[in-house]
């Protein structure tokens, strides 16, 4: 009976969301604080059909959330159609670098003075927390493939990056609980933790989505073969990027992201600076295998395809983790450290290691406050504590550090969730008003 029930409460769930999806894009809303509320009810507070342990099950959580979190990484990628010879670029390497490796250090200290957490542990923290999250995030990243906004360019390229940029520290704060090698004054961490990981994770899904949309797009054009099932080749590029990554002892989560970004340049190569939606519009009005092989339709079909595939597909994925974190809630993961701990990150930590980050970039004052406020914590950060508690991390530490992620996640994605839709608008509206004013000011 109770499989029986879930049926009818997914289906109820994807129905209303449906329905109700051009409703809540209007409201100071968000999906994922619906997911919550949906799943806190069926956790053991309410129904009790959710009953996971995040410390006896994160063997279980870490491959959840790992799905989720490459499904939105290639995504996230396939988004990012601006040249690699673009200054935008340097907003997210900024942000993944310097602000990310800024903002581990302030919360490691938070650990130690504040929370008593041994040195260990308080980096082991800062790795979990200070990556942004590309799923939740969707409301703030671009919208397309031609949206070349400063601002949400910025966070994208952000939350595709420090999902894998953050790894060295998570493997840092292990190595220093005694839970990972780090090597004799730390040469192991330095050269594979950190320096060949994320290089190397980089070259490989750069390569890996090169060759393969080259492959894809040649055999479509020149013998009108590899022709759809479009979904299969995402899913055998996250697949095949991630593996390989792993394999060589690298970043997974920064392998998929560079595939997803290959795969774009590589549809860029061919279709120039024509705008890939003005080129589907007019591909449209064939079949499907016409518009897949022609010459000059087919690598922007191919890469709209496959973004149009795991752009759906990360809206499941989201469904069912943010369910399992609101079922997850009980009031034994509300520590009181939270109350002084949260505020201190979002609104201290947070700022002060975007601003340091962004000193001399073109950003202006609204761009860099957005900056600052919409660092989403999410589904990454729960992602990197299932890997430690199920790479060893002792229970004493396993807890404080468990409750203390669920509650940053759960109150990011509740007031960034209630600010996204006012602060973008009010946004949109400034840069339509400044582009008027610079137009009539040049007319």
């Amino acid at each position: 009976m109770e499989f029986t029930l879930w049926f009818v409460i997914i289906g109820l769930l994807f129905v209303f969301m449906a329905l109700s999806g051009s409703v809540l894009k209007r409201l100071p809303l968000t999906t994922s604080m619906l997911y919550l509320v949906v799943g806190f009810g069926l956790g053991p507070i309410g129904l009790g059909l959710i009953q996971l342990d995040p410390l006896a099950q994160a063997a279980l959580l870490e491959r959840l959330t790992e799905i989720a979190v490459l499904v939105s990484l290639f995504a996230a990628g396939l988004k990012l159609r601006v040249p690699f010879t673009d200054g935008k670029w340097f907003l997210p390497l900024r942000l993944a670098f310097g602000s990310m490796t800024i903002t581990v250090g302030l919360i490691a200290l938070a650990g130690v003075l504040g929370l008593g957490l041994p040195i260990g542990a308080a980096i082991l923290l800062g790795g979990i927390l200070a990556p942004t999250d590309p799923v939740l995030a969707s409301d703030v990243q671009v919208e397309h493939a031609l949206d070349r906004d400063r601002l949400r360019f910025g966070l994208t390229g952000e939350a595709g990056l420090n999902d894998g940029t953050g790894f060295p520290f998570v493997m840092l704060g292990l190595g220093l609980l005694g839970l990972h090698d780090l090597g004799d004054f730390g040469w192991r961490w330095l050269l594979i933790d950190l320096l060949w990981s994320i290089l190397g994770g980089l070259l490989i899904g750069g390569l890996l989505g090169s060759l393969i949309g080259r492959l894809v797009i040649y055999l479509r054009r020149q013998y009108k073969e590899a022709v759809g099932l479009d979904d299969f080749l995402a899913l055998g590029l996250i697949a095949l990027a991630y593996g390989t990554a792993l394999v060589a002892h690298t970043y997974g989560f920064l392998a998929v992201f560079a595939a997803g970004l290959a795969l774009r340049r590589v549809e860029r190569s061919f279709t120039g600076e024509k705008p890939s939606e003005e080129v589907l519009a007019i591909a449209m009005v064939g079949k499907k295998e016409e518009i897949a092989t022609d010459p000059e339709k087919a690598p922007a079909y191919m890469a709209e395809a496959l973004l149009g595939f795991n752009e759906q597909l990360e809206r499941i994925g989201e469904v069912g983790v943010v369910l399992l974190i609101g079922g997850m809630l009980s009031f034994s993961y509300l520590p009181p450290q939270a109350f002084w701990f949260i505020p201190l990150l979002f609104l201290v930590i947070r700022p002060v290691s975007v601003l340091i980050g962004l000193i001399g970039s073109h950003t202006n004052i609204l761009q860099r406050g957005l900056t600052c406020w919409f660092g989403i914590r999410g589904i990454g950060s729960l992602y990197y504590l299932s890997y430690a508690i199920a790479h060893g991390l002792p229970p004493e530490l396993a807890h404080p550090l468990t409750a203390l992620t669920l509650a940053v996640i759960v109150v990011s994605a509740v007031v960034h969730g209630i600010s996204v839709t006012p602060l973008m608008s009010f946004y949109a509206t400034t840069r339509k008003r400044t582009r008027r004013s610079t137009k009539a000011a040049e007319g």
